[in-house]
């Protein structure tokens, strides 16, 4: 079985010249149903997925400049919800077993703030087969346009009841539900969140504006209730 080993990529090392060739963008984004302008795109050294290249739009969604992005780790910037899952992906490509795959990511832009992004990663590999590099193309989601997550009527009470402390058992019981199915609530909210147990997920969805401020019990904000 083949393994591919990606080191920590040091944020101080600069690289300037691109190693993929560069990108049918016109191809990939008729392929993946996405519009052209909404995409923007990276290269990836395959060996160690630092940045050797982005387009300006590319590094400005991290806060950063097209050259400052440059030796930067690609897994420094974005994170999946299941955790190590984006690393395993590209283990997948670099080792041949896939050719491109699609994944639902989180980044952080230059003010701190956390934003969903589609990412779609292809292989480039010269005619032997031999890879050469990594294209990245990259689409923050709609969360990211209207301001942060937005949660149906039944989770925003799930989070409410969890804010304030409330039981797996005290939830089902308020809420008419079994305690499978609050469990089954609170691990989608955790997944979407990023958050590793109960306190992390109020913590980040203070951290993202979700509840009304200075009002108790927590109630989720109107505009983030579908």
């Amino acid at each position: 079985m083949a393994t591919t080993s990606f080191p920590d990529a040091s944020p101080s090392k600069k690289k300037t010249a691109a190693t993929a060739a560069p990108a049918r963008r016109d191809l990939i984004a008729e392929q993946d149903h996405v519009t052209p302008a909404a995409t923007c795109t990276a290269h990836l050294s395959p060996r160690d997925l630092t940045v050797t290249a982005a387009e300006p739009e590319f590094a400005r969604q991290f806060g950063l400049s097209a050259d400052d992005i440059c030796g930067r780790g690609l897994l420094e910037l974005l994170r999946s919800p299941v955790p190590g899952q984006l690393r395993e992906q590209f283990t997948a490509l670099s080792a041949g077993r896939s050719r491109r795959f699609k994944q639902r990511v989180t980044g952080r832009d230059g003010d701190g703030r956390n934003f969903p992004a589609d990412i779609t990663a292809i292989a480039v590999r010269q005619p032997s087969g031999e890879m050469v590099g990594v294209v990245v193309l990259l689409r923050r989601t709609a969360e990211a346009v209207t301001g942060g997550p937005v949660l149906s009527a039944l989770d925003a009470q799930v989070l409410e009841g969890v804010a304030r402390g409330e039981s797996t058992v005290q939830l089902a019981s308020r809420l008419y539900l079994s305690r499978q199915g609050i469990e089954y609530r609170v691990g989608q909210m955790l997944r979407r969140f990023d958050a590793p147990n109960r306190p992390a997920l109020v913590a980040r969805a203070h951290a993202l504006g979700m509840f009304a401020a200075g009002q108790w019990p927590p109630r989720v904000l109107p505009e983030r209730v579908r």
